[in-house]
């Protein structure tokens, strides 16, 4: 067990040894493939690692890793989240928020690093928290191969240390939404926006999985091999799957691997156990394995059929939500990589100042191919295609098919001699003499694989704007005595890049010109829009606004808020806001887009315009991308979980059935003596993200849960199922399928109503005397009925009276009954119950019927004259409230006598 155990752990070095790796990649040899050259000489510090043969490094002909950072530690803003135990570099960019954990290093600092990645900077694609495994658990670790097998097999690390041989492979992962950000600027996709740094290389030790699944002696028939992780996901576990002939093959080099870079798998890249698959697209590479299940077709997991697709161009988003048999189709789903390729020097923004009397200039970047092919060819234009120039290409990958034979790295053979397969990138550069980039609108790149398949000039869009690949385009800015390059995009949500330019400036990047008309061009009639932004912004509004300027607009008095970077004074719409002022309250002074967007319709979207007040300048949309828009939060305990303009986590500890269709969720508050702090009658804003796309999805919810209620929060929801004629509700099923443990965000509160207590409410900041609460609704309308009901019949003191009407199809769709029923109990002189059913059984005692005129007439009738002061609460579905609101107004109510939740 000790020899076990030592074998994953890194050596320490006693000296340090000089390497070479390839940040400036050299000229291509001219030689067979088994050789290139090698790259640039760095004198570098470089530890000394276990290997069995022990060499002179500096005739070893490969390449080791470069030192990972010593320092790094669990980052503030993981504290709060399941990934508390998560050591992270602070360089990489975040690309869903802070949680789950999704990111991509700095372009340049990646390519600065090499050919092979650290761990700080690989980078990282998680769907949800990260399994957390401590050390002491490493070698018990387990997982099965199972299914389609005569000799079902449950494995642990340590026997598989022991049992099977070890190899050491250096691969290249690619995430399949690498350079989605294009795409996106081009039209929203259902996925989030990675830069071109989605791509990483290490070294990676492990077992040829083939070689488990000879010892499981597979079964005539199967055709596939599905592997599933530990990421407890709202969808099911992490899971997809790959052909059975390809794990077999070991060209493809697919491992199950323990180690990255000579050291034990960290937390982030799968500890203690993963799958790589070399030449495919990361998703493919399953994390924390625990299963692999050989089957006779490809996996059915959520999280294969309803990602890494590449549907056709034509199906929108909208489209595909109601497409369920095209995620299907395994003809759109992804397997091998693309050929791609991008350029990182010229970095974006870095300016060259014309000045220096360089006669050249050396564009440098990268390629990678997928499948097991390599980039043969690496093109450059500075005319737009008219002409092109050949890069000279590195191949560092190479160098490991020259290691003796049997000789062993990080405890595994380096098993390469043999193999005509590329499991990595390569790197390319071009000197181009300053006198051709002083004429030349900018540079574009296209790489080449051996199949002779090359990057397409134009953009292939999709849904989930996966495998994005056209031409790498930088474009050159002429400016005083220098020139500026700009890339298309910058990743996140982070502003820059030529893309976003041009299309705020009124170009289609879609014309076939990168969005800019050529001055030798006719161009015809313009095509018809695939589709249309809405307009958001006053174009004669021209006015900078700094962070600081909207911070003094964080409060009450003229709240300032940011949308998409634009900013907007909501003073003139704080009564007429339907959420109440509240809510424009909880945006000021902030970047509230996620949350505008996710809710609001596309008219109140177009409403913006009258609003506008000028542009977020460019450092403080830096502020808020990066998440530094807040101070740092006192870690003193606070007594109230909601905050106005901050989200805050819960977590899911329980649901309860309560009829066929609804639940009630229960989450734990920060400790066990916080309040909620929601006002009677008030309700929050709940949001989860969606599994693939990470985008937010946000409603709001009156809890079930009294203000004095420590420590818990119950919220009762009715769960709208999919069906065979509609689609059903994003949210509900979102959380629905969440597992209990999950974290959810809440905000709060908001709403234009709130009890104060003994016959006092205000509405819309205005405080109002109520003798008499008339109570109308229906299904799970009852909840903030519920809320204002109680408050009045547990204060023995509140003389205030309650008709409330509870209208359902049937007895069981009556929600929270028994708790009502016991409330009026001793409560008949001032409450009067009805509950009325449409679809009664033969045993029901209760009226009979809908909420209709007859029972309107009968049971309030028309507005009392002689001074009574009565207020109407409604509730309900859609076609209930505005049923109610005509029958009321025929008989006399003013819209000041009716709320509607």
């Amino acid at each position: 067990m000790e020899a076990l155990g030592s074998d994953i752990r890194l050596q320490k070095p006693s000296t340090a040894n000089l390497v070479r790796y390839p940040p400036s990649p050299p000229a291509t040899e001219s030689s067979s493939r088994r050789e290139s050259s090698t790259g640039s000489e760095f004198d570098t510090e470089r530890p000394s690692y276990d290997v069995d043969q022990p060499r002179s490094e500096d005739l070893r002909p490969y390449l080791l890793p470069p030192r990972s950072k010593p320092n790094n530690n669990v980052l503030s803003e993981d504290l709060k989240t399941p990934d508390s135990h998560v050591v992270r570099d602070p360089r990489l960019i975040r690309l869903t928020g802070v949680h789950p954990f999704n990111v991509e290093a700095p372009l340049s600092e990646l390519f600065n690093e090499g050919f092979l990645t650290t761990k700080d900077l690989h980078y990282v694609r998680n769907h949800g928290a990260v399994p957390r495994v401590e050390d002491s658990e490493i070698m018990d670790w387990e997982f099965t191969i199972e299914g389609m097998v005569d000799n079902p097999i449950r494995l642990n690390l340590e026997q598989l240390l022991c049992n099977y041989e070890q190899v050491t492979y250096p691969i290249t992962l690619v995430c399949a939404g690498n350079r989605r950000k294009e795409q996106n600027i081009v039209r929203k996709t259902n996925g989030f926006s990675w830069g071109a740094a989605g791509l990483s290389t290490a070294l990676w030790t492990g077992v040829v999985i083939g070689d488990l699944l000879k010892s499981a002696k597979l079964k005539r028939g199967a055709k596939y091999v599905c592997l599933e992780g530990a990421d407890k996901l709202p969808n099911g576990y992490y899971g997809t799957s790959v052909k059975l002939n390809w794990a077999m093959d070991p060209n493809r080099g697919i491992l199950v691997a323990h180690k990255m870079n000579g050291e034990a798998l960290t937390p982030d890249h799968g500890k203690p156990l993963r799958v790589v698959v070399p030449g495919q697209i990361g998703g493919r590479s399953v994390k924390w394995l625990k299963r692999i299940l050989v089957t006779a077709g490809p996996s059915d997991n959520w999280y294969h059929i309803n990602d890494n697709r590449v549907l056709p161009t034509t199906i929108t988003p909208e489209m595909s939500a109601g497409m369920p048999t095209i995620w299907k189709d395994e003809r759109y789903a992804i397997y091998d990589l693309n050929t791609n390729s991008a350029t990182c020097y010229p970095a974006h923004d870095e300016t060259l100042s014309l000045g220096q009397c360089l006669k050249s200039y050396q564009v440098r970047g990268y390629a990678y191919a997928g499948g097991g092919k390599r980039v043969t060819r690496v093109e450059v234009t500075l005319d737009k295609g008219k002409s092109w120039m050949l890069a000279n290409i590195s191949y560092p990958e190479d160098k490991y098919r020259l290691a003796p034979e049997g000789e062993k790295l990080f405890g595994g053979r380096l098993d390469m001699s043999w193999r005509e397969s590329c499991f990595c990138w390569c790197f390319w550069e071009l000197d181009i003499p300053m006198s051709q980039l002083q004429i030349a609108e900018d540079i574009m790149v296209r790489a080449m694989d051996e199949s002779m398949m090359v990057q397409p000039r134009d953009m292939y869009w999709s849904v989930l704007g996966m495998m994005n690949n056209p031409w790498y385009r930088v474009v050159i800015l002429k400016e005083v005595h220098t020139l500026r390059f700009e890339h298309p995009t910058q990743p996140a949500l982070r502003p820059g890049g030529w893309m976003e330019r041009v299309k705020k400036a009124g170009g289609d990047l879609l014309n076939g010109y990168w969005g800019e008309k050529l001055f030798d061009e006719v161009v015809g009639a313009t095509k018809e829009e695939l589709f249309q932004d809405i307009c958001m912004i006053n174009k004669e509004v021209d006015r900078t606004v700094t962070i600081g300027e909207l911070k003094k607009h964080g409060g009450e008095i003229e709240p300032w808020f940011v949308i998409n970077g634009q900013v907007y004074d909501g003073t003139n719409f704080l009564e007429r806001h339907p959420g109440g002022a509240t809510s424009i309250y909880g945006a000021a002074g902030q970047d509230t887009s996620e949350e505008f967007l996710a809710i609001h319709s596309e008219n109140a979207k177009a409403m913006l315009m009258d609003y506008h007040i000028g542009s977020l300048d460019a450092s403080s949309r830096a502020i808020f991308a990066d998440g530094n828009a807040e101070a740092t939060k006192d870690s003193a305990p606070r007594m109230s979980f909601l905050q106005p303009k901050v989200w805050t986590k819960a977590v899911l500890s329980s649901k309860r059935k309560i009829s066929n269709n609804t639940k009630i969720f229960t989450f734990d508050l920060e400790h066990a003596e916080q309040t909620s702090g929601l006002p009677v009658g008030q309700h929050l804003m709940l949001r989860l993200r969606d599994p693939v796309t990470r985008e937010a999805i946000i409603r709001s919810y009156t809890p079930l849960s009294g203000t004095a209620e420590k420590g818990k929060l119950h919220i009762l929801i009715k769960i709208y199922y999919d069906t065979l004629e509609r689609k059903g509700g994003k949210m509900t099923q979102a959380l629905d399928a969440i597992p209990t443990g999950h974290f959810v965000d809440f905000k709060g509160p908001v709403g234009k109503f709130e009890y104060l207590g003994r016959g006092l409410c205000k509405i819309s900041g205005h405080q109002r005397k109520v003798k008499r609460f008339i109570m109308i609704c229906g299904g799970s309308g009852i909840t903030p009925i519920f809320q204002v009901l109680r408050a009045v019949l547990t204060d023995h003191g509140d003389p205030t009276l309650c008709l409330i009407i509870d209208g359902n199809h049937l007895e069981e769709d009556i929600l929270c009954k028994e708790d009502i029923d016991k409330m009026v109990v001793g409560n008949a002189h001032k409450c009067r119950l009805l509950y009325t059913l449409s679809q009664p059984k033969p045993s029901w005692t209760g009226l009979q019927g809908r909420i209709n005129k007859e029972l309107i007439e009968k049971e309030i009738g028309p507005r009392n004259s002689g001074g009574v002061e009565d207020l109407v609460l409604i509730c309900g579905p859609g076609p209930l409230e505005k049923s109610v609101h005509s029958i009321l107004k025929a008989m006399g109510w003013n819209d000041d006598d009716l709320f509607f939740f």
